[in-house]
């Protein structure tokens, strides 16, 4: 992998369902360190291009590369891959019989190999730094959704990823809460996490995306700064979207 090679590079990418085509021929590259933030409706192909990046659903065709490695190749060992992403989605998806800690530290320990002193050292710290270090022994169902959140995005930064994948974090939240759920992730932002995401989030958008990706049916109609794509948007389809969630 060279400086340019992008840590996501997703190349014609075609996934349909029946005959219901979702992505369409779509290109996508995302580097190191950068935070891309997908837009569009409900059905454009934000989560489904999630979750072709994960391998959750092969494409029909096409291929995605992953710090230059063709991860859509037959032969690919899936979960090394996996291994090398995190992935967040909107419900929160923590073990419920798992302790908080546990959760936090499991793939480190059966993924990763780590011994129990190291994950935990370092789910700790991680706890500590959202403010959460006092529930680590605490089970799922005694924090908040906000809290719950956050430790989903923990657990999956745990293990340092190339590639962090958030699809809709937001949307099963109490509007209180979510904001303390986008400011973890625009902290790691700042430590230089490489993120791919979808939401709703206008103003999170805005303020955090190094680039935006306005999507419908299932291409890119669209892409920029927030301040382009955003505030300025050249496209007929993405100022009738931004009217909408915006006013």
């Amino acid at each position: 992998m060279t400086a340019t090679t992008p840590v996501l590079d997703v190349r014609g990418v075609v996934k349909k369902f029946g005959d219901n085509y979702v992505l369409r021929r779509l290109d996508l590259a995302v580097h190191k360190d950068e935070v891309v933030v997908l837009l569009g409706a409900s059905g454009s192909g934000k989560s489904t291009l999630l979750r072709t990046a994960n391998l959750l659903e092969r494409v029909d065709d096409g291929q995605i590369f992953l710090s230059g490695e063709d991860i859509t190749d037959p032969r690919v060992k899936v979960d090394a891959v996996r291994a090398r992403i995190g992935v967040v989605f909107q419900h929160f998806n923590l073990f419920p019989h798992l302790r908080v800690l546990d959760n936090v530290t499991l793939a480190a320990r059966k993924v990763h190999g780590w011994d129990a002193a190291r994950a935990e050292q370092r789910g700790m710290e991680l706890l500590a730094r959202i403010g959460l270090a006092d529930k680590a022994r605490d089970y799922p169902d005694r924090l908040s959704g906000g809290q719950q959140q956050r430790v989903a995005i923990v657990r999956a930064v745990a293990t340092n990823p190339e590639l962090l994948l958030l699809d809709e974090i937001t949307s099963a939240l109490d509007p209180v809460l979510v904001g303390e759920v986008l400011d973890l992730v625009g902290e790691l932002k700042e430590l230089g996490s490489t993120v791919l995401m979808a939401t709703h989030e206008i103003g999170f958008a805005r303020r955090v995306a190094d680039r935006v990706v306005f999507l419908q049916h299932g291409v890119i109609v669209e892409q920029g700064p927030p301040a382009q794509v955003i505030d300025n948007p050249r496209e007929k389809a993405t100022q009738d979207f931004l009217a909408r969630v915006l006013h």
